[in-house]
């Protein structure tokens, strides 16, 4: 295969730069003997890329799937001005195992679980868990705590939420809802509170819409109520949005057995 849009020089620097693999992991030299019939993984090459300067942890690996706990700012898959900087391909490193895949997500902003499938003939099957919504997952959210939303907590949450004018924005519209939510208070620290949110349906930014629509938006949430201008580079780290993927939960569908997951991270309230 070649790609005539691509110059000769910037295969030399992709080489260069470690970012052509053979199927093991492993980088290839410019100067390496042809390999027919050979499967590469190649990556493209970023002028400059923001550093994410917290690291991720494995908190568990079998043959089946691997358990990350994602520091917040750290993507998970590549897109945009991130390659190296995310999650996914900082495990394929550190691991080795090249056929890593995420069989589902979390915003680049939220901090917490993600689980990731080793084998790819097996991914289809866990990513189903997720599609049926037979996963359990559970979130906690630092926001502002109103004695007259916790008089009516534990509540399900119900709204229709649609992408708005901006890509980044989702809303509420009028309409049969497609999303919910079990909202609970967990403790009060007044004028804040941690809250815990079991959501039933997995819609874009669907935790954070739901808190800003009930007038309590996550703290340091960059999105809602008011979106914020979008940093590039040299990224703001004082402030990460207080929203966790705490815990996640599921039957495993090769081994049967049961899986229950827990970040070891803590929300400051």
């Amino acid at each position: 295969m070649q790609f005539p849009h691509i110059a000769k020089e910037e295969w030399v620097c992709r080489f260069n730069e470690g970012l052509i693999l053979d199927q093991e992991g492993h980088a290839l030299a410019v100067n390496d003997a042809y390999l027919p019939n050979t499967h590469l993984i190649y990556f493209r090459r970023l002028e400059r890329e923001p550093e994410i300067p917290f690291q991720e942890s494995i908190l568990f690996q079998d043959e089946h799937v691997l358990v990350a706990d994602k520091p917040h700012f750290l993507p998970v898959t590549p897109s945009g001005l991130y390659l190296h900087q995310t999650l996914l391909n900082r495990l394929k490193k550190t691991t080795g195992i090249q056929t890593l895949s995420p069989i589902h997500r979390i915003d680049r902003d939220t901090a917490g679980l993600v689980i990731f499938s080793v084998n790819p003939n097996e991914r289809a099957q866990y990513q189903n868990l997720f599609r049926d919504r037979v996963v359990k997952k559970v979130y906690e959210a630092i926001a502002p705590y109103t004695k007259e939303l916790d008089q009516k907590l534990p509540m399900n949450y119900q709204s229709r939420l649609e992408e708005s004018e901006h890509f980044l924005q989702m809303h509420e519209v009028q309409g049969e809802p497609n999303s919910d939510t079990l909202i609970e208070i967990l403790e009060v620290n007044a004028p804040y509170a941690r809250y815990r949110l079991t959501p039933g349906s997995g819609k874009k930014h669907q935790l954070r819409c739901h808190l800003n629509s009930l007038g309590v938006p996550i703290k340091n949430d960059q999105i809602y109520p008011i979106l914020t201008p979008y940093q590039e580079y040299d990224l703001d780290f004082s402030n990460p949005l207080q929203l966790l993927a705490k815990e996640v939960s599921f039957q495993d569908p090769i081994t049967g057995q049961p899986r229950v997951f827990s970040s070891q991270k803590t929300l400051d309230l």
